[in-house]
């Protein structure tokens, strides 16, 4: 049998031995918009639980537009073309709408990737854009708490806007069930210390906390608290296919208009299996979401409840990028040093993780369950240490 995992640009083809038992598990085909402009326009037609975009604007001297980083691959250059100039005939001035990249803790894109990410000429040069920096203290609003304790700071830029709106794509997400919506907010543009706080070991060891879940998942949960914080959010909220078309699009108040799109999206990512498996093979979905270790995690943890125990992962990655930051090579660094328990352990007594750790904690949930190995050509030799797992370079022996 031949296969074509995801893998870097290009996909990396496997040859699997035809008297294998083999199962192949994939999300359902989705349905795809033949005019995804027209679809888009209708979106912004039929909002969710508030008024049109026009009359939202009312009143509104700036717009602040949060959108993802480049990790995400949401199809801004579709997007963004339209809803700028719907801004822009709503009232505002090129220079009252900010698009402020949603980085997390990530490194800010800039440069030609800046220009990838918006994916649209005109955006580019029309309209301000601007990433966030977590650990920049002046450019953040201390909200208060939440009422489990969590410090809820987050930028100023979009806590100043009249209107403020998000971006964000939706599907499963290894830690808040499904992505988008609040998350685009926090921990998209949160300062360090309500990220750390969010993801902390206490927080992410709970059995809840896990790819799919939203009911009863107290990280998605404890998002939703620090977002009410914030006050009113519109949001867009899309859904990709396999070859990363848009499949679905709605507009409106963030809650309403993201539940309504994690509804569309569950019957085609939730897909029922009837066993688990000895041994899995899987991706880290490609470029651009396996520019870096950090983020193949996400693939670990995508497979790990259909794993049987003592099972093996293999997960392909080109890692184009390496390790990741400097935060989460300390943090791989701790784990070889001292081992899966005593990191555990160790992170589980503070209220707050350190800072990149949290992927490191969600590593160990996979290797608890089984051996992963882990093929990839863009990690060096001392890189292929710190992964903590077994670094391979043939699939197929």
């Amino acid at each position: 049998m031949e296969i074509v995992l995801k893998y870097g640009k290009s996909g990396l083809p496997l040859s699997l031995p035809e008297d294998s038992e083999i199962e192949v598990l994939q999300k359902r085909k989705l349905p795809v918009f033949p005019d995804p402009e027209s679809a888009v326009r209708k979106a912004l037609a039929s909002p969710l639980g508030c008024s049109s975009l026009t009359q939202e604007a009312k009143g509104c001297r700036n717009v602040c537009l949060l959108i993802c980083d480049i990790t995400r691959p949401v199809p801004h250059s579709v997007l963004l073309p339209i809803l700028i100039r719907e801004l822009l005939h709503s009232g505002f001035s090129a220079d009252a709408i900010t698009l402020l990249v949603a980085t997390g803790t990530h490194r800010p894109n800039e440069g030609e990737e800046l220009r990838e990410l918006i994916g649209d000429e005109w955006v580019f040069n029309s309209i301000p854009i601007v990433n966030h920096f977590a650990a920049r203290e002046d450019e953040h609003v201390d909200l208060g708490t939440t009422p489990k304790g969590t410090p809820v700071k987050i930028a100023r830029r979009f806590m100043d806007a009249d209107l403020r709106m998000v971006v964000g794509l939706v599907e499963p997400h290894f830690m808040a069930g499904y992505s988008g919506g609040r998350k685009v907010v926090v921990p998209g543009i949160a300062h360090a210390d309500t990220i750390q706080v969010i993801h902390s070991t206490r927080m992410l060891n709970q059995d809840e906390v896990r790819p799919g879940r939203m009911e009863g998942n107290p990280l998605h949960e404890e998002l939703l608290q620090a977002i009410e914080k914030v006050g009113k959010i519109l949001a867009i909220n899309t859904v990709i296919d396999q070859e990363r078309n848009l499949s679905f699009i709605n507009f409106g108040e963030i809650r309403e208009s993201h539940s309504a799109a994690v509804s569309f999206a569950r019957p085609y990512f939730e897909i029922p299996v009837s066993r688990k498996f000895r041994t899995i093979v899987t991706s880290a979905s490609g470029y651009p979401l396996d520019k870096t270790y950090y983020q193949t995690i996400k693939g670990m943890m995508g497979v790990v409840d259909i794993l049987e125990e003592g099972g093996d992962i293999f997960i392909v990655s080109e890692c184009s990028e390496g390790l990741g930051s400097t935060t989460y090579r300390e943090a791989q660094t701790r784990l070889i040093q001292c081992g899966a328990e005593a990191f555990l352990a160790e992170s589980a007594s503070s209220t707050r993780s350190a800072m990149d750790a949290w992927e490191t904690v969600m590593q160990i949930r996979a290797m608890k369950r089984g051996k992963v190995h882990l093929y990839s050509e863009g990690l060096n030799w001392e890189e292929k240490k710190l992964t903590g797992v077994e670094v391979i370079d043939n699939l197929t022996q």
